[in-house]
């Protein structure tokens, strides 16, 4: 939307900040999704918790490459987008995780409907 780069001083981070905020004023569960690099965005996550007063759930898809790949690769999207290996490589980041939050790991050999029931579950608890 801003295309900028990333970096924990990028415009991406207040504006992320404020859609998180707009949604724990107005929804009953917000989600947010993306590639969310843990050295850009755990100030983001420190200044949010009170918010929702620990009530954060976080997971880390730990994936090796060759299976993000592959994934990725059995999207229809893909070859429209034309995004591939070489790409996926510029952003990737092995175990990158947050050191403030406790992130939930979704491995690998978890399906797509395990994964959603996992998260569903956390929700309801």
């Amino acid at each position: 939307m801003l295309w900028v780069h990333g970096g924990a001083d990028s415009k991406s981070i207040e504006l992320l900040k404020h859609l998180i905020l707009f949604g724990h004023n107005h929804c009953a569960i917000t989600i947010i999704e993306g590639i969310l690099y843990a050295d850009d965005h755990e100030e983001l996550f420190m200044q949010i918790e009170d918010t929702f007063n620990n009530r954060m759930l976080a997971y880390y898809f730990d994936i090796p490459f060759e299976e993000t790949l592959k994934r990725h690769e059995q999207k229809q999207k893909t070859k429209q987008l034309n995004f591939g290996e070489s790409e996926m490589k510029t952003w990737w980041r092995e175990k990158d995780f947050l050191s403030n939050i406790n992130e939930n790991i979704i491995h690998k050999d978890m399906s797509l409907h395990e994964t959603v029931d996992k998260i569903c579950r956390d929700i309801k608890t």
